[in-house]
């Protein structure tokens, strides 16, 4: 079967939360002599278009690392420089996002956030409070063991005894509380590792990496991960059905 025929269609077993490192934005620009905050604009337009093929394609959640707790570390203007995009984006689609239904959700720390910016997520978040097309959960400052030191905090400071503890509980804590663990993450650009992201969350998700940069992964790659994923025989540390 060649790949133009394979991907015409979509798989019987559609993942119902998809998470994306969306990776590989300056090398995008690199590759093509531009800057590196041209790669993230083009990251950023082409999440648009993600959003999209996720509402087509019947899935009900998506999450993106849009920005890590150890991505200030990077230069001070392309810091700045992304902090400006996030305030576009909200500013041009937040409107045509509220329009087909998709909810946003943060999961990570604002407090870090200039005071317009906190204000225009807070803002986004309740204006699409009750939109169920497509959950949208934005990683923002987001770091996955900065998630499970959060959560453990609180349950000490609500004097949760130690016999009380169980997954389900400790769920609850979590920034994505309410939300189903991923059944599939995607890592873009070709690198191969976790990168602090949704640690307790991915226990049991399939992984999905590919060479293509951020900016150029359009739908139908998104079809080709969900065909990958669809053909894993997912045993949640049980045998087989096959074996």
């Amino acid at each position: 079967m060649s790949d133009d025929t394979r991907f015409t269609g979509l798989p019987e077993h559609i993942p119902t939360h998809v998470a994306i490192i969306m990776d590989g934005n300056g090398r995008w620009a690199k590759a093509r002599g531009l800057p590196r905050l041209a790669g993230h604009k083009a990251g950023t337009e082409n999440l648009r278009r993600v959003i999209r093929a996720c509402v087509e394609f019947g899935i009900k959640y998506l999450t993106i690392y849009a920005f890590s707790t150890e991505n200030w570390g990077r230069p001070a203007d392309e810091v700045a420089g992304l902090m400006n995009i996030i305030k576009e984006v909200i500013d041009k689609e937040l409107d045509e996002l509220n329009r087909e239904g998709v909810q946003l959700r943060h999961i990570g720390h604002l407090e870090r956030l200039e005071p317009t910016l906190q204000q225009k997520v807070r803002h986004a978040v309740e204006l699409t409070a009750h939109n169920d097309r497509l959950i949208l959960d934005i990683a923002f400052n987001y770091g996955g063991r900065d998630e499970i030191l959060c959560a453990a905090s609180k349950m000490l400071q609500d004097g949760i005894q130690p016999d009380q503890v169980t997954p389900e509980l400790f769920d609850s804590y979590l920034f994505t509380s309410g939300i189903p663990d991923p059944d599939l993450i995607i890592r873009t650009s070709g690198e191969m590792r976790t990168s602090n992201f949704l640690i307790w969350q991915s226990a049991y998700s399939e992984w999905y990496f590919t060479p293509t940069y951020w900016p150029d992964f359009d739908r139908e790659e998104l079809r080709k991960a969900i065909f990958a994923y669809s053909e894993r025989d997912r045993r949640f540390g049980k045998v087989s059905s096959k074996d």
